[in-house]
């Protein structure tokens, strides 16, 4: 059984924070700061601490999600910090979130990005600084439109360079640099879970 998160703003707040210093930035992802500003991110700090409990928040929120109105809702940061704290399995649940999106003939309309403190891309070591630029203080599933995806790749040049130009980002920034940006969750005390 889940246990309740005492300071749910408190995760909502490191998660801002890192959105803002790492994402925003460092021009990590050029089409957050349009939504930040608009206030068009939905934050869910979800209890879960099973899969099964994190699949049923994952399906209310792309169903939420589809049903809103992007100008109110344009997209969702679920932050789950007593669930898929390791990344392996993290990793797994993410083929699991793409058939639910398949089984809810989501497919196309809406995408699940993904965001961990133990990031690790295929081919790298553990501590490599390119896995940086996947990093949250909590692992975070973020539901994005397909709809503004398409619509930022057509307004930023160059959109399939960014991949690339993060990795530089993050090799030029270093881990001393991304230590100083304090967004690290482990910095900060655990949310704690009322009993």
């Amino acid at each position: 059984m889940s246990k309740p998160i005492a300071d749910q703003d408190a995760v909502i707040a490191l998660t801002q924070k890192w959105l803002e210093k790492a994402v925003i930035g460092l021009n990590l992802c050029p089409f957050a700061k349009a939504v930040h500003i608009k206030n068009q991110i939905r934050y869910v700090v979800t209890e879960a601490s099973t899969d099964e409990e994190l699949m049923e928040v994952l399906m209310a929120e792309l169903e939420l999600l589809a049903e809103a109105s992007p100008e109110k809702i344009d997209t969702t940061l679920i932050i789950h910090p007593q669930v898929l704290n390791d990344f392996e399995d993290y990793n797994d649940f993410l083929d699991v979130a793409d058939a639910a999106l398949e089984e809810m003939d989501l497919d196309g309309i809406l995408q699940v990005a993904s965001f961990h403190p133990d990031y690790q891309f295929a081919d790298t070591d553990k501590n490599d600084i390119d896995n940086y630029t996947n990093r949250s203080p909590y692992p975070t599933l973020h539901l994005l439109r397909e709809d503004s995806v398409d619509r930022a790749v057509e307004a930023f040049p160059e959109a399939e360079d960014i991949f690339e130009k993060n990795i530089e980002t993050m090799r030029k920034l270093g881990h001393d640099g991304w230590d100083a940006l304090e967004i690290d969750a482990q910095r900060d005390p655990k949310p704690r879970v009322k009993e």
